[in-house]
């Protein structure tokens, strides 16, 4: 039995998931300001004016090497779901990020590009968690602390290394940040 021929096209798509995925090594090890085209090209074995035509500058290799898709939300209702999908999602951070997302958080202090992704995303995180509080009252703002809260965690687990954060089991981490997230998403009394 014969295998079947690559075709250009199989090739193109190949080569543009290797630069892309070490596009994402790059800018997660070193941020925005310091990658450069022709390390990214050399790391995927390309020369730099592929990576170029590929993706024309080194802004749009960036936005397209971040680009992350996130998994569907669990469902319920009241402050105990609440703390679930926080808690959920935070889980998931602490597992790893993919590159693109470390890439960006590494970044978004130093380039504004960056600081425009991460706050967009972060709005739209802020928008779906806020959708979830079962609290009447100040939603979006009850949200935000929650979303920003386990961002700090993130941040100190991923990017720090900090040990209290790293040598704790997410369950414990996830213990500790429950009554919190408890707190922020039920009514006032």
């Amino acid at each position: 039995m014969t295998t079947p021929r690559e075709t250009r096209a199989d090739r193109r798509r190949a080569t543009e998931a290797r630069i892309l995925e070490k596009a994402r090594e790059e800018f997660a090890a070193k941020g925005f300001d310091r990658t450069t085209i022709r390390a990214v090209a050399g790391a995927a074995g390309v020369d730099p004016a592929l990576v170029m035509q590929y993706f024309g500058s080194k802004r749009e290799l960036f936005g397209r090497a971040v680009q992350v898709f996130a998994a569907p939300p669990p469902e319920g209702a009241g402050a105990d779901a609440f703390a679930d999908r926080m808690l959920a999602t935070l889980g998931l951070k602490l597992g790893g990020l993919p590159e693109g997302t470390l890439a960006v958080l590494r970044s978004m202090l130093t380039d504004p590009a960056a600081a425009e992704h991460v706050r967009a995303a972060l709005g739209g995180q802020i928008a779906d968690a806020g959708a979830a509080v079962p609290a009447p009252d100040d939603r979006e703002l009850r949200a935000a602390l929650a979303v920003t809260t386990l961002l700090g965690v993130t941040i100190g687990h991923q990017l720090l290394g900090l040990s209290a954060l790293r040598e704790a089991s997410p369950d414990r981490i996830a213990a500790l940040l429950r009554p919190a997230l408890n707190a922020l998403a039920e009514p006032a009394p």
